[in-house]
């Protein structure tokens, strides 16, 4: 008899194959990461969403010659089969889809126990850790990369009060991450969690973005290819019209949750549908967040004004709110595309994790120059992987001739 382990590690092999096939510009990185031993001795604390595309990555950094440790930075963000095929292929994988918070912050700490030299996060939350919680291994640390826009937005503030006690690389602003995964990966992610749990039409629907950011923007441009009625909200006057400029109405949430059927946030701030817009929300609508934090859609606010709640399909909670009407509520708040969805499609993270495995390395070579405070990706590292990424899709470009340059670096030649 098979056992059910046997056959998690089964699927979750397949998975790992599946996006490593998919996967050439971590490829072409990662043999010449082996071939020059690049991380060897390290130590690398990783807290990313735990499935196939990030146990790709991890590999790498392990074949590269790191020491790896990895936990979920979500407590509903992990693949079971991945989390059991790493540790079964020996790469240490602290991770579960549905952590309670005690095993979130249990398994992060496990992470930390390694007294990494290096950390690689998403959301910050480890790194917030190790300067609160665990302060006794911040003298081994050299670095960290950050992945996604809330933990940058949160190390940011900790660079401002001076707390920050490592340098950071804000892998998330380099163009070859933001660009694409935030846009183009949030996007068609964010549109695979939502179907993937309701199963419902989304053309004619009144489709609500709140925040018009990349991953706002990917949301809104997918939610209007697939036929909806697309409004966003905003509070930065500069997005507002440039989504205005982009076709979608624009409007306060106060206003769009009026003859909303869906309703997706993505600002990566809290309470951005809150008691207020409960009291006038369509009867039905769907609530989800795309965002890092499950604070985003106020889930208090949700309990508070209620008379019952119950799950209507796996990851979707119906509540019956006190003035008669239901909303419902995908994956406990938790970032939808996943806590539902299986993530990003496997290219577009392929360049991100190209980001990050690159700027660890960047990182063991230039630590000790480096203050601390918060860095963007250097700009050969974005080059390298934009480059590497015509190669691996036979897509050639123009170079500038010499003439070109030499034109456009001399002010004093004429037009």
């Amino acid at each position: 008899m098979v056992s059910e382990k046997n056959v998690l590690i089964k699927k979750g092999k397949k998975r790992l194959e599946w996006a490593k096939a998919h996967m050439p510009v971590l490829s072409e990185i990662r043999e010449r990461m082996i071939r020059e031993k690049s991380l060897e001795n390290v130590k690398i604390g990783m807290a990313l969403h735990v499935e196939a595309k990030t146990g790709i990555l991890a590999l790498t950094l392990k074949e590269a010659g790191a020491e790896v440790r990895l936990a979920s930075c979500n407590p509903l963000s992990t693949d079971d089969s991945v989390a059991m095929t790493l540790n079964d292929m020996g790469l240490e994988t602290f991770a579960k889809k549905g952590e309670t918070e005690a095993e979130y912050y249990q398994n992060l700490n496990k992470v930390i126990d390694l007294k990494p030299d290096l950390i690689v996060d998403d959301g910050c939350d480890l790194i917030f850790l190790v300067h609160t919680k665990r302060k006794e291994i911040l003298k081994d640390i050299k670095g960290a990369n950050e992945e996604t826009t809330t933990g940058v937005v949160r190390l940011k503030a900790m660079e401002k009060e001076g707390e920050l006690k490592f340098p950071v690389i804000a892998v998330n602003n380099g163009f070859m991450k933001h660009l694409f995964d935030n846009r183009y990966g949030t996007g068609q992610s964010t549109m695979d969690g939502i179907m993937t749990g309701t199963n419902l039409l989304i053309a004619g629907k009144r489709f609500v973005v709140a925040g018009y950011g990349w991953c706002g923007k990917g949301i809104a441009m997918r939610a209007k290819g697939m036929g909806a009625n697309v409004a966003v909200t905003e509070v930065d006057p500069i997005r507002a019209v440039e989504a205005k400029l982009d076709g979608f109405d624009v409007m306060p949430m106060i206003e769009a949750c009026k003859d909303a059927d869906f309703i997706v946030s993505s600002t990566g701030c809290k309470d951005v549908v809150s008691e207020k817009h409960l009291e006038v929300i369509k009867d039905g609508c769907i609530l989800a967040n795309s965002g890092h934090f499950d604070c985003e859609i106020s889930k208090e606010a949700l309990e508070k004004n209620s008379v019952s709640r119950k799950k209507v399909r796996e990851y979707v909670d119906e509540y019956k709110l006190k003035n008669g009407g239901s909303v419902y509520l995908l994956g406990e708040a938790r970032l939808v595309n996943l806590s539902i969805g299986q993530g990003h499609p496997v290219e577009i993270m392929d360049m991100s994790f190209s980001a990050q495995a690159l700027c660890a390395e960047y990182l063991v070579k230039n630590h000790q120059n480096m203050e601390n405070r918060v860095y963007d990706v250097p700009d050969n590292i974005d080059s390298e992987i934009a480059k590497a990424e015509l190669r691996a899709t036979n897509v050639k470009i123009d170079e500038l001739t010499k003439e070109q340059k030499e034109y456009l670096s001399n002010w004093r030649i004429g037009t």
